[in-house]
């Protein structure tokens, strides 16, 4: 009889009821046709993200071809003098370099996480969120010329096209949400990895590290897209 109260008992322990079991069943590392839960959530949140991302790039080309309005030549519109010099896209070109070179940063990180390797994954996760940050800066900085010196507005644009400034405030903000969003996610998940957490309550698995690597790689390659598209075009 007394056997059976604690087998009760242990059972009412280990399954928790209401949103405690919602969240214990995300949290625990199940299994979904081979590939844990929690990448498989993010290949669906970044398959969602490339739909609103395309539909902006898309409405910009859109925008772009069907205007009467002469467009700004982006290269004037976002170069810089410096040392008496005026080179175009010069602020850009940086920017890009600083987000391609924290995809490198983090692959190793998720490389060395499957190693086991705590020290070099959690230092590698700081440069790569240290790079996106920096990247945010140059962003604010890009905006802040823009709005300041150039009276480029949502709503209006001295230089050209009016549509200019919603397309330009629109893709970049959307996407300098994502880069900032991802700071947080990789300082979160490194500052884990530092106290030892992924040992004590994850058996060593820094499974996490690839899922923030997979979020991190695509605001990257976004980036690129609207490189080409916005910038260069």
């Amino acid at each position: 009889m007394s056997d059976n109260v604690l087998t009760d008992s242990l059972e009412n322990v280990a399954e928790p009821s209401g949103m405690k079991a919602v969240v214990s069943d995300w949290s625990s590392d199940k299994q979904s046709f081979h590939v844990p839960w929690g990448k498989a959530m993010m290949w669906i949140f970044l398959l969602s993200d490339t739909f609103i991302f395309s539909c902006f790039l898309i409405s910009y080309m859109k925008v772009r071809i069907s205007t009467t309005v002469p467009w700004p030549n982006t290269s004037e519109v976002f170069a810089l003098t410096i040392g008496g010099h005026h080179i175009p896209l010069v602020l850009i070109a940086i920017m890009t370099f600083v987000l391609i070179t924290s995809s490198g940063t983090m692959a190793l990180a998720v490389n060395y996480g499957y190693r086991r390797d705590k020290n070099k994954t959690m230092l590698l996760m700081f440069a790569t969120a240290a790079l996106g940050a920096t990247f945010v800066g140059m962003q604010a900085f890009e905006w802040t010329k823009l709005i300041v010196e150039e009276g480029v507005r949502p709503w209006g644009n001295p230089m050209g096209a009016a549509q200019f400034g919603s397309a330009f405030f629109m893709i970049t903000g959307f996407h300098g949400l994502h880069v900032s969003a991802g700071v947080i996610y990789l300082l979160v998940v490194a500052l884990r990895v530092k106290s030892g957490y992924y040992e004590r309550h994850k058996g060593g698995n820094y499974e996490i590290v690839e899922i923030a690597g997979l979020y991190w790689h695509f605001v990257d390659l976004v980036w690129v897209f609207i490189f080409a598209f916005f910038y260069l075009w």
